[in-house]
């Protein structure tokens, strides 16, 4: 043991998280917005957050990042991994339930929402009211949070190019990491 000298840690920059929420609900067309927002994403080189399920914008978004080539992060409500999306690559098993959400809200630097339930609105409330920038994929909750609309910081576009417009412009504005 050698005690008194230094220890040199190799650090790497934090990449970018962007959280994509949504319903485990999905029809085709929500679906295929969720793939392509995932395959923009990777093309970013962002990692992808999501509740790691197989199902609906969970599963869609996965896929369309792993296929992309990107990094995929699903942090679920159980504590086994029996509905763990195969397109999830680091799966965190969290036996808390709906309280996984705050992990999927504050682990993101934005969080995008497709539409959802419940579950997908309190990720929502949770991000802004965190001081996340939220994007609206098609979902309409401007009138549920209008002073976040005020401030800029909720935004609603209709395609996933756009859903990745508001993203670079909301990282822009990040102050630099320290």
């Amino acid at each position: 043991m050698n005690i008194g000298t230094e220890t040199k840690i190799a650090t790497t920059p934090t990449r970018v998280v962007i959280g994509v929420m949504g319903g485990g609900d999905a029809d085709a067309a929500q679906e295929a917005q969720a793939y392509r927002l995932g395959r923009l994403i990777a093309a970013r080189g962002w990692v992808l957050l999501n509740g790691g399920r197989c199902a609906g914008i969970m599963e869609a978004s996965a896929r369309g990042a792993c296929e992309g080539g990107g990094l995929t992060v699903g942090v679920l409500p159980d504590a086994d991994r029996r509905h763990l999306s195969p397109f999830i690559q680091i799966p965190v098993l969290t036996g808390m339930g709906s309280g996984r959400n705050y992990i999927n809200a504050l682990s993101s630097d934005v969080v995008v929402a497709c539409r959802g339930g419940a579950g997908t609105v309190s990720e929502v409330a949770l991000a802004l009211k965190h001081g996340r920038p939220v994007v609206l994929l098609d979902f309409d909750l401007e009138r549920t949070f209008p002073a976040y609309v005020a401030s800029g910081r909720l935004r609603r576009v209709a395609t996933p190019e756009d859903a990745v417009h508001a993203i670079e412009a909301f990282l822009s504005r990040a102050p630099a990491a320290t």
